[in-house]
């Protein structure tokens, strides 16, 4: 059996080191964009900052919509093609946002890049993974976060100095020829064909029917990532806002909120070193507790407890992304796992596109003491996940 998963994973570096590419750059163009570019454009545009993130709101929306069909395809033809035509999609929608001259455009360009986005992030690379190694495809899941934890780190930099040495059309235009003549012959490349599918715990019917106790973890799943990550978008858009009203100067709270990033990395490292001495649901039941341990922490300790509490969100941040793609694969296996992966990830995109507005006005009012909710969410996560029975772990996995 052992052999038969070193085999099934063989020549998975370099589809990892591909995929954790082209997500890379992805994320950075899309998901990570608004955060540096919205000042310019509302200034340019002559539009509010708050329309241009409704804008954002929107794509992802569409994303979520978009998340099951795309992977009803993956789990058909397999992700080569899926996440090729996501770079020519999120290449138009940048495109089409260098060119906007009012909200029409603005909000077409945004629509076409959250279909982009549904195309192309995570999930998709999860269901091309999976629809290639089947059981095995925990570890590569695994490295391509590895990988991609830089996203933020590489393209908010990037895209800031951009716009600073010309301007922010430029900086999208870059991000859309990045997309044509780095990403597109990447995935074209480097992602195996849907016949090269092993057959090792391989999906042999795409879209199997689902069992009650199935349709249960999925259900759980569903409300566990929701929650989840109505506080991952929540923290992502208002964490130095939220460090401000509890203490922190605009310069402490910028470097509190920067430990997120190597925190995710970090733990990331760790489920890789422990893949095989620990269940993918205990990874997620941990990391689900780690958000509101730092609001304990952050209560106790007062001001000095800020990095401790943005150590342990990033930390569980980052595990929960693997564990998005790896609980599914683990509990309902890789039949018609693409397909499966939309429908328990539709409510976490759409509770995700609300957190920025929802989340603000509770900072707004309460300040830093909204961690409270977010902290009541991510024990009602873990409440979910707990529910799930685990299995015996295939150590040769």
């Amino acid at each position: 059996m052992a052999e038969a998963l070193h085999q099934s994973t063989k020549g998975s570096g370099k589809v990892v080191a591909a995929l954790g590419t082209t997500q890379t750059i992805a994320w950075g163009s899309s998901y990570y964009l608004p955060a540096v570019l919205v000042d310019p454009i509302a200034r340019d545009l002559g539009l509010p900052a708050d329309g241009i993130l409704a804008a954002f709101s929107f794509a992802l929306v569409v994303s979520a919509l978009s998340s099951p069909a795309v992977g009803r395809l993956i789990d058909r033809a397999g992700g080569r093609g899926m996440l090729c035509a996501s770079n020519i999609v999120l290449a138009g929608g940048l495109a089409l946002l260098a060119s906007a001259q009012g909200i029409v455009t603005l909000v077409a360009a945004w629509a076409i890049l959250g279909l982009g986005m549904g195309m192309g992030l995570y999930d998709s690379a999860f269901a091309a993974l999976a629809r290639s190694y089947g059981t095995a495809a925990r570890g590569p899941i695994t490295g391509i976060t590895l990988i991609a934890g830089f996203a933020s780190t590489i393209g908010w930099p990037v895209t800031a100095a951009l716009d600073a040495a010309f301007d922010w059309r430029t900086a999208c235009l870059f991000w859309a020829a990045v997309h044509i003549a780095v990403c597109l012959p990447l995935n074209r490349l480097m992602l195996p064909e849907a016949k090269h599918a092993p057959k090792t715990g391989a999906p042999s019917e795409p879209h199997p029917k689902a069992t009650p106790q199935e349709v249960t973890i999925m259900c759980l799943l569903a409300f566990a990532f929701a929650s989840a990550w109505f506080v991952t978008g929540a923290m992502a858009t208002h964490l130095p806002r939220i460090l401000q009203a509890g203490g922190a100067t605009p310069a402490q709270a910028i470097a509190f909120a920067a430990l997120v990033g190597p925190a995710q990395v970090a733990a990331r490292l760790a489920e890789f070193a422990l893949i095989k001495q620990v269940h993918p649901v205990w990874s997620a039941r941990f990391a689900a507790s780690m958000h509101s341990i730092g609001v304990v922490a952050l209560a106790v300790l007062g001001p000095p407890g800020m990095a401790v509490f943005a150590v342990l969100h990033g930390a569980g941040n980052g595990l929960l992304t693997i564990a998005k793609g790896t609980v599914p694969l683990a509990l309902l296996g890789p039949a018609g796992y693409g397909y499966r992966q939309g429908l328990i990830s539709a409510p976490a995109r759409l509770t995700q596109a609300s957190s920025p507005l929802l989340f603000g006005l509770l900072v707004t009012r309460y300040g830093a003491d909204a961690l409270w909710f977010s902290a009541g969410l991510t024990l009602l996560a873990l409440a979910a996940l707990c529910l799930l029975r685990v299995p015996a772990l295939n150590r040769a996995s």
